[in-house]
């Protein structure tokens, strides 16, 4: 019963994928309308050739010198004037289509890519980064080349089909009466077929977006796969996941491919009926022979099509299952929006408290619990605790990169729920301990935060992080272009340049999450200082592991299992027997 329910579940939704994929294309109405006439006068002007061949042949009398060679020629001249014109069209057809497929495709990369950027960060903690781009290069490019090239071929099938079977039956209606028996046995083997391919297709899809996840990994992590000697560990991984995709691409193939095949046969099957049949008619005075010529080749352009059209099919069937990926993305929940006659944050002072905040990412597992502080205008407050006791958690809390399951967050005394969620991220700087770097200059990256920043803004704020003198012995200076998130650089350059950045905002907050953790510790001094001159005024949330650091910090919060056990300065916090001074003594034993 389960399995009855899905399949009608999954049936539904090839049916919404199919409506989804026509409202892109209906923006583009005039052209396909303009398409459909293409198609149309193409096939028509072919139809008329097998017509004007039987007339050709009827031209031909029985006995030796018997040939009208002037209606011979007349016809045929006709003929290649309608192909002409037929092969003119479909041109034409090929061109809009291709034009259509391209900008349908170009607007769902673009609201794929919208979608992304809406999306909460949730989405992107339970999904693969690999699997996310298969969707928006693999599966539109699926849909892209079924856009353009089959869906001219149905369209083209359809009307061939129906234009020769009316051909057909003005020549005659009895010979007909051979399809009433090979068109429905097709289309019961193209149904049992295709039904049965329709989620072979949908596999094939996961596993390339798996096996593209798998190898993203991979390739972002290749330093630590050959420090621990995990080649061939992570080649029979890959070897798993390759034979997988492959499997399921080959079983999607192998059975879409036999429809072809099949159809093929029944075809063939009802050309032979019309030959005796045709013959009977002959000797019977019902048909003459160019009239049987005639219905042959119109024969021939019935069930040809449909041949192809079966040929294609699990071509659909892949686009479909690539297009309910692509769809199924743009269907995701986004961030919520704001609360109706939510607020702009304005002249951020930066006081920051908690007020009994509980929170988990999963209903049944809360990791902050009941957690109460705050961060008054101007102070530097250091989160400390073991891993796992929830510090991060507290920063994308502090950020609505979540928002809590009970209890509120004030800044400036207005609930973070009740103001827009742009203007509370635009009050922090942000850096963390995993750097971004995107390919471009460093006076680009460093200024990607403040559009419209000046070079002495970028070079003062370079100066603070203690990175202007090597961006200066650099050949290009400021104008060095970063490759590959920055793998031209050391990893604690990076972090520098990340520091540079958030300093250059205008931001009354900074959330520094282990952000130097890549750098010496006599560098991380002189930034330390370096921040405090630049950060008067300003809320600093810091997360540190290395203790030494925090030691001036104006309040410590020590936070193990979702609560802060302790809080006080680094002199308070070492009086007793704290959690604290037990954290900070073990880092010098």
């Amino acid at each position: 019963m389960k399995s009855v329910e899905l399949s009608e579940e999954k049936r539904r939704y090839s049916g919404r994928t199919v409506i989804q994929l026509g409202r892109y294309m209906l923006q583009y109405k005039w052209m396909l309308a303009l398409a459909f006439v293409c198609t149309l006068g193409s096939n028509l002007f072919s139809l008329i050739g097998p017509k004007l061949t039987g007339l050709c042949i009827g031209a031909v009398e029985p006995g030796r010198g018997g040939v009208d060679f002037g209606a011979v020629f007349y016809y045929a001249a006709w003929m290649a004037g309608f192909y002409l014109v037929s092969a003119v069209m479909s041109y034409g057809l090929q061109v809009l289509m291709l034009t259509i497929s391209r900008r349908v495709v170009y607007r769902m990369r673009q609201d794929v890519f919208e979608k992304l950027l809406s999306l909460p960060v949730g989405y992107f903690d339970v999904h693969q980064t690999g699997d996310i781009i298969s969707r928006i290069s693999y599966d539109i490019d699926t849909v892209n080349a079924s856009l353009s090239n089959d869906l001219v071929q149905l369209l083209t099938t359809v009307i061939t089909v129906v234009g020769a079977l009316v051909m057909m039956i003005t020549i005659s209606p009895w010979l007909v009466l051979v399809f009433a028996f090979t068109v429905p046995v097709s289309i019961l083997i193209t149904r049992y077929i295709t039904g049965r391919t329709r989620p072979l297709f949908r596999l094939r899809s996961a596993k390339m977006g798996e096996m593209n996840g798998f190898v993203e990994e991979m390739i972002t992590g290749q330093k630590t796969l050959k420090a621990y000697g995990r080649e061939e560990y992570t080649q029979g991984r890959f070897d798993m996941k390759n034979k997988a995709a492959v499997e399921a691409y080959y079983r999607a193939e192998y059975y879409g491919s036999t429809v072809g095949p099949c159809v093929n046969f029944i075809n063939n099957l009802s050309l032979s009926l019309i030959s005796v049949f045709g013959a009977l008619l002959y000797l019977a005075g019902k048909m003459t022979v160019g009239n049987i010529s005639s219905f042959v080749l119109y024969s021939r352009k019935f069930s040809g099509p449909i041949n192809e059209a079966a040929n294609i099919f699990s071509e659909l069937q892949s686009a479909l299952a690539a297009a309910e990926r692509v769809f199924r993305l743009l269907e995701e929940a986004p961030e919520p929006a704001d609360a109706e006659g939510a607020e702009e944050l304005s002249r951020v002072e930066g006081d920051v408290q908690m007020v009994h905040v509980s929170f988990g990412y999963q209903p049944e597992r809360t990791i902050i619990h009941d957690l109460s502080f705050r961060a008054e205008p101007g102070r530097l407050i250091a989160i400390v605790g073991p891993t796992g006791a929830g510090k991060t958690t507290l920063i994308n809390l502090l950020m609505r990169f979540y928002d809590p399951d009970s209890g509120e967050i004030l800044v400036d005394e207005r609930r973070a729920d009740q103001l827009t969620r742009r203007s509370l991220r635009k009050a922090y700087a942000m850096v963390l301990q995993d750097t971004w770097l995107f390919y471009g200059s460093i006076y680009e990256n460093l200024s990607y935060g403040k559009a419209g920043a000046t070079r002495e803004e970028v070079e003062a704020a370079a100066r603070a992080a203690r990175i202007h003198s090597f961006i200066m012995r650099l050949t290009e200076g400021y104008d060095t272009v970063l490759t590959d998130e920055g793998t031209n650089i050391s990893k604690g350059q990076k972090q520098l340049l990340t520091i540079a950045r958030a300093m250059l905002l205008d931001a009354k907050m900074l959330i520094l999450d282990e952000a130097t953790s890549n750098v010496d510790t006599r560098t991380e001094q002189q930034i330390q200082r370096a921040m405090r001159e630049l950060m008067k005024g300003k809320t600093c949330f810091v997360i540190a592991h290395r203790l030494s650091t925090i030691e001036n910090a104006d309040h410590i919060l020590v936070v193990d299992n979702g609560e802060v056990v302790e809080q006080g300065t680094h002199r308070q916090l070492m009086g007793g027997d704290s959690m604290y001074r037990r954290l900070y003594e073990a880092q010098f034993e």
